[in-house]
């Protein structure tokens, strides 16, 4: 296969270590740095940059797509060592899809737009609500 396999590969498994990243960390930045750099790591040392560039790209785009999804979780009552385990069990299986040719590349621009999509339709808290419950 050529250059382009092992790209979107390292891509998708980037995306992987984005999610993972996302169950500790449910803030972008705190979950989008560590898995950009091990996946550009981890592509560097398993083939060279343009690899490592492609899963530090994936690593991003994992923790934009499952950042908000995580916070709402937990937001919401789920318990982090469940969380944990749910959002580790989907990075696996995200993790073994990257292996399809070209599945990668949808897998890091499909993430961050569900991410971005969830993050658009939360509700809105308005202060004369509060305060009307209070009564």
């Amino acid at each position: 296969m050529g250059a382009w396999y092992w790209i979107g590969v390292f891509a998708g498994v980037g995306v992987a270590l984005g999610l993972v990243a996302s169950a500790p960390f449910p803030r972008v930045v705190l979950a989008a740095v560590p898995a950009a750099v091990v996946a550009a790591v981890v592509g560097y040392l398993a083939v060279r940059w343009p690899e490592a560039v492609g899963g530090a790209a994936g690593g991003v785009a994992g923790a934009l797509g499952a950042a908000p999804v995580v916070a709402g979780a937990v937001r919401r009552g789920g318990t982090r060592g469940g969380l944990a385990v749910f959002v580790v069990l989907g990075a696996l299986g995200v993790a073994a899809l990257a292996f399809v040719p070209a599945l990668g590349y949808v897998e890091a621009v499909l993430l961050p737009a569900i991410g971005f999509r969830l993050r658009s339709r939360l509700p809105e808290r308005y202060a004369g609500l509060r305060t009307l419950a209070r009564d």
